[in-house]
């Protein structure tokens, strides 16, 4: 259905009509109210008082052109309606005039995101929710939709992988506006979109995964075990998670650029329990090693000395000598040497 939606509108956005230089506008105005202030007022003087009069209505009636008037700086836009009917978006810096009865619609405007086009350096935000809080609070002076490249940190949630096993997991999105209509027009807060569907995908790519490389487990769904792991397989799980959000929130007019996991780690209810396993898992592992060592040192020591005919050994004799080799070459402390000064019989 939304595949269906992208393809009849692929693109909603358009230029608006009639732009005008922004500064021979705004002395013209500021020279005609000067104009219709001084005549009104010679006109009130000698008497003449319908032309004072609209003299100055036409005088107030200009401040009504100011609202034409629109400053964008590099990578910025702003998405005109006019009387309810989208007029258009202007695109690129400098100082722009256009009609005055147009208004800048942005709903997203007072929604502040985890991410660095939303931070200012005279407020630190303190995030309470899953990568945005919206502030009432804050009033803007304007409804720019910035079209530069935008980071949002998703904060860590909690997600049980394939082996149900709870994980820690955040994100770092890098998004952009592409289709400014579509941002404002088909979602109510393409910010508040863009990080549910952060949340959303998270959740599902996460769960296809164990956190470590597990036999047995299909994270590709192939129907084929695969070594896959979000500890081990960072760059597929990242790809993945950024596809899915792209799939999501193509509808709204964005561009998910990359996708980066910034922080990875089991639920502290079990990372304790974890911890564990894992050292037990390599002590094994460094058991399994040093024992394939010390058999292949005792099969080499046993085969120079039949080879050299130092000494002859039977079964028993050799025996005991793999026992003594293997308690020493296996054992976690030093061997304390005995020395037997007699027959070794």
């Amino acid at each position: 259905m939304e595949d269906s939606q992208v393809k009849v509108r692929p693109s909603q956005e358009k230029d608006v009509p009639r732009v005008r230089p922004g500064i021979p506008i705004l002395l013209a105005i500021i020279i005609a109210q000067v104009l219709l202030l001084l005549g009104g007022i010679n006109w009130a003087i000698k008497g003449a008082n319908i032309l004072a009069a609209l003299a100055f209505v036409g005088f107030a009636l200009l401040f009504i052109a100011y609202g034409g008037l629109k400053a964008l700086k590099p990578q910025e836009a702003m998405v005109l309606t006019l009387f309810g009917d989208y007029y258009g978006t202007l695109k690129g810096p400098g100082y722009f005039y256009v009609n005055p009865f147009c208004m800048a619609y942005n709903p997203a405007a007072a929604t502040k995101l985890g991410q660095s086009g939303d931070v200012s350096a005279s407020k630190t935000l303190n995030l309470q929710t899953n990568s945005e809080v919206n502030l009432s609070s804050v009033q803007l002076s304007d409804k720019k939709i910035p079209l530069k490249l935008l980071t949002l940190n998703n904060n860590r949630q909690k997600i049980n992988d394939v082996l149900g096993n709870p994980v820690e997991i955040g994100i770092a999105v890098i998004w952009r506006v592409v289709d400014t209509a579509k941002a404002v027009f088909e979602v109510e807060n393409y910010k508040e979109f863009l990080s549910l569907q952060c949340d959303s995908a998270l959740r599902n790519v996460v769960r296809n995964y164990p956190y470590d490389v597990t036999p047995g487990i299909d994270t590709t769904g192939d129907g084929i075990a695969d070594e896959g792991s979000l500890r081990g397989s960072s760059e597929t799980v990242a790809r993945r998670i950024r596809d899915e959000i792209q799939d999501k929130v193509q509808v709204a007019g964005l561009e998910v650029v990359d996708a980066r996991i910034t922080y990875l780690a089991y639920a502290p209810e079990i990372a304790s329990t974890m911890l564990r396993r894992q050292q037990a898992s390599a002590i094994i592992d460094a058991r399994a090693m040093i024992v394939d060592g010390a058999v292949s040192m005792v099969e080499m020591a046993l085969k120079q000395l039949e080879d050299s005919q130092i000494v002859d050994l039977d079964e028993e004799r050799k025996a005991a000598m793999v026992s003594n080799l293997l308690v020493v070459l296996c054992g976690s402390q030093d061997a304390q040497p005995v020395i037997n000064s007699g027959s070794i019989y």
